[in-house]
């Protein structure tokens, strides 16, 4: 019976794959995308990634930011390392963003087009905090006035390979500047209330870390901000 049950999972693993690659090629053709932002796309590659994503940020408005180079073995600091060669406040300051994907979606749902209802979301949460995908499902069905079912909502963390394709970044790297697509943001909740309200998340490179006022991100980025963690 277990054996069996296992099969199950593998076989849906694979179709649910499957179904990604295909919405993710006809993403890349019919996505709003954002040439001039995207680090791989806006035709200058003489440029490097901090000066592209500074120009972004400017350019939008936001002023209070800071890049950081960090060691090629920073992943295997532990987090007060790692908060004391970035000078953040506390480790709860350390942030990562990561892309999750709709598996239930309805059919007709495949970008990223409806903020509201997209088939891919880039969530923001504390590397201290436990993200949970449960509240963001109840989020999105509160945000469509129940008019989606909540079975239509099921947010998984996206494929390495759908990840890169999406943001532009690798894993790690992943940033919400300049994006290769313009995919809605959430913000944990936990981090609007930070103080001081300065955190750093990823900066476009593995060894690139950006630190943000968390006001001017919100003008910017205009997140969705959610509770969606727990410690």
């Amino acid at each position: 019976m277990l054996g069996a049950l296992a099969e199950l999972e593998r076989v849906q693993t694979q179709i649910l794959e499957r179904i990604s690659k295909l919405e993710l090629s006809h993403l890349s053709q019919n996505a709003k995308l954002l040439p001039s932002s995207s680090p791989l796309t806006n035709g200058d590659t003489n440029v490097d990634v901090e000066s592209r994503l500074s120009n972004i940020l400017r350019s939008n408005g936001v002023n209070d930011f800071s890049f950081k180079r960090v060691a090629s073995d920073y992943y295997d600091w532990p987090f007060e390392s790692r908060r004391d060669v970035l000078g953040a406040a506390s480790v709860h300051h350390l942030c990562k963003s990561i892309v999750l994907v709709n598996t239930q979606a309805q059919s007709n749902i495949i970008d990223c087009s409806d903020r509201k209802n997209s088939k891919y979301y880039v969530v923001v949460v504390q590397y201290t905090a436990r993200f949970n995908a449960e509240t963001v499902k109840n989020f999105l069905y509160t945000l469509n006035d129940g008019k989606i079912s909540k079975k239509k909502f099921n947010l998984r963390l996206a494929p390495e390979e759908t990840s890169i394709k999406l943001t532009g970044y690798e894993h790690n790297a992943v940033t919400c500047i300049g994006m290769q697509t313009d995919i809605p943001v959430i913000l944990d909740e936990a981090i609007v209330k930070l103080n001081p309200d300065f955190f750093w998340l990823g900066g476009g490179e593995v060894d690139l870390k950006l630190g943000i006022r968390t006001c001017e991100f919100i003008n910017f980025v205009k997140p969705f901000i959610v509770s969606c963690s727990g410690t």
